[in-house]
């Protein structure tokens, strides 16, 4: 937008200061002087002729308007002076007049602008602002309902959704330094380009505020690499979604929860931000359930599955554990089905938790199948005393689990082969490993009270082929 060279002054009447000076005005147009004024809300109490109305605060926006009045000078077709509020000896230098107001006081603030009101302000960002959303615009029917809209349209997860208006998009846009437009990576099934902004869209109609909009960020840059095979996972039948837990500073900084009912409802970062990551494959990679997600049964896990380490014990943190410094905000991906739960109430001792969290973990898949999945072992607080007490770190712990983790191994007639017994003795004599190594990942996490821990099985292990956990740091 192009302004004459002259004098602008942008003023609203729901402001004391700008009721004052109207006078002025009125003095300036005398003098001789060029003066465009544009008002916010009404004109009514303006006696100048070339009076412009900018209701519509485009002018404002454009202007960067954030108090009036602003009185602007233009020279040249760029802005040589500006002056907000009222402050008499400013303006008559400014505007090179010996005399003016001289019956006002000599100085009195001004008020803020309506373009920066916080209802307003993104409206106006989405509606005039040069952003490149790189994604269609779908224009809403007349009279429509907008959250039915979505479902209408297959947007949503079977839950409603938030519509993601631009204004909503450009508020969560906010939440990153990273350009809209830039691409991520191809998104299966349908290899299409995942964008920042079509990631933004996802994570309006999940629910997400901007400020977790860096954590679905990372997610979703650790679902596209080849390592975590999201298109296999997709197309499965098994059970199995993406499954993200969080490190660092970010975890308290937006309130997500790693204590009680951690796996469940209640937490709004928790919930969104795995939502958000499914309803990206859903919406622009084409992950329908029956369609291409071809689970046979699924899991709630497929709404969305995400909670936050607890970093406050001993143990080395996931994220460190996965070579990154402690104070580095991270999230790492796995596959996950539904969460079984351990109890042992009794054991006081180490020996007696990994007793009951072997045969537990023996029954994964199924009882004689080895290097079936990978598992997380999500040890509770006071199941976590158990271990802290007697000294034993998290290492020690995991050896200590595989060490029992020996089982016969069966051939369980995987395939349709009507020639393969369904449970041919297997050829080794002696007992396997349940998982292979680095195939147990342990956490902390979970509420105070309560002698369990919970143990989230997935989707086969890599090579068959299948998935492995994925870590990406949380950039802003």
């Amino acid at each position: 937008m192009k302004f004459t060279d002259g004098i602008i002054v942008v003023v609203k009447k729901d402001c004391p200061t700008c009721l004052l000076i109207a006078p002025v005005l009125e003095e300036l147009e005398q003098s001789g002087k060029e003066v465009s004024v544009y008002y916010q809300d009404t004109s009514d109490f303006l006696s100048v002729t070339n009076v412009i109305d900018d209701r519509e605060l485009e002018v404002s926006y454009r202007l960067n308007i954030e108090i009036v009045p602003t009185l602007l000078m233009f020279s040249g077709g760029k802005e040589s002076s500006r002056l907000t509020g009222w402050e008499r000896e400013e303006w008559r230098s400014c505007l090179e007049l010996e005399s003016l107001g001289e019956d006002l006081p000599d100085w009195r603030p001004g008020c803020g602008s309506r373009s920066v009101e916080p209802e307003i302000i993104d409206v106006l960002e989405a509606k005039f602002g040069n952003f490149d959303f790189s994604a269609r615009k779908i224009p809403l029917p007349l009279l429509a309902d907008d959250i039915e809209y979505c479902f209408e349209n297959g947007w949503t997860d079977g839950l409603p959704v938030v519509p993601p208006t631009q204004e909503r998009v450009l508020r969560m846009l906010k939440g990153t330094s990273r350009a809209p437009n830039e691409v991520l990576g191809v998104l299966p099934p349908y290899s299409i380009q995942c964008t920042v902004s079509k990631v933004a869209i996802n994570a309006v109609l999940a629910g997400c505020k901007p400020e977790y909009f860096p954590v679905v960020l990372a997610a979703v840059e650790a679902a596209l690499e080849p390592a975590f095979c999201l298109h296999g996972l997709l197309a499965t039948t098994w059970f199995s979604g993406p499954m993200a837990i969080v490190n660092g500073p970010i975890r308290s900084e937006i309130n997500m929860n790693w204590s009680g009912n951690v796996l469940g409802q209640g937490s709004r970062a928790n919930s969104t931000i795995g939502r958000a990551l499914q309803l990206t494959v859903r919406n622009v990679g084409g992950g329908e359930p029956q369609k291409t997600d071809q689970s046979t049964f699924g899991s709630p896990v497929k709404y969305g599955f995400c909670f936050a380490e607890d970093e406050s014990t001993s143990w080395t943190t996931l994220s460190e554990e996965r070579g990154l410094d402690r104070g580095v905000s991270a999230v790492t991906l796995f596959s996950a089905d539904g969460p079984i739960g351990c109890v042992d109430q009794k054991s006081r001792e180490p020996e007696g938790l990994i007793y009951s969290l072997v045969g537990t973990l023996k029954g994964i898949n199924h009882i004689d199948m080895a290097n079936g999945s990978d598992a997380v072992v999500i040890i509770g607080p006071e199941h976590g005393r158990v271990f802290d007490n007697a000294g034993w770190s998290k290492e020690r712990t995991v050896d200590a689990l595989q060490s029992a983790l020996l089982i016969r191994g069966e051939n369980l007639g995987m395939g349709t082969d009507p020639e393969v017994a369904s449970k041919e003795q297997s050829s080794q004599s002696e007992k396997i490993a349940k998982f292979r190594e680095g195939g147990l990942t342990l956490v902390r996490a979970g509420g105070q009270a309560g002698l369990f821990s919970a143990i989230i099985p997935g989707w086969i292990m890599k090579g068959a082929p299948g998935t492995d956990p994925v870590t990406k740091e949380i950039k802003l």
